[in-house]
């Protein structure tokens, strides 16, 4: 017998409205394989850091990331112990694979750019 785990709906339009951003869907995407800092996603969304920086807020907000200090820099990840991560993570099995834009970052010199 299986048990079957259900997200609360005002969760799940909670989670979905977020997600339902394209910038913050390719973050999160991005995230659940790498962890990021914000100067690597300026450059990979060719956005300024007050826009990526909010949309990393609302995330972080939501427990969709978490943050870790490394020195004066801050990475995120993907919160893997968020209560709709199974949700979460059904979502992102059904995207393509965004490493493409890492591996460019990794091209210009820009991977981690910030340390």
């Amino acid at each position: 017998m299986s048990t079957r785990v259900t997200a609360d709906l005002q969760q799940a339009s909670q989670l979905l409205k977020l997600l339902g951003d394209r910038t913050r869907l390719t973050m999160m995407k991005l995230l659940s394989t790498h962890d990021c800092c914000v100067c690597e996603f300026v450059a990979i969304f060719n956005m300024s850091q007050p826009a990526i920086s909010q949309h990393l807020r609302k995330m972080r907000d939501n427990g969709l990331v978490k943050e870790e200090r490394r020195g004066q820099w801050i990475f995120y990840s993907i919160n893997r112990e968020h209560e709709d991560y199974h949700l979460i993570q059904s979502i992102l099995d059904q995207l393509p694979n965004q490493d493409q834009l890492i591996v460019e970052l990794e091209q210009q010199g820009l991977r981690i750019s910030c340390e």
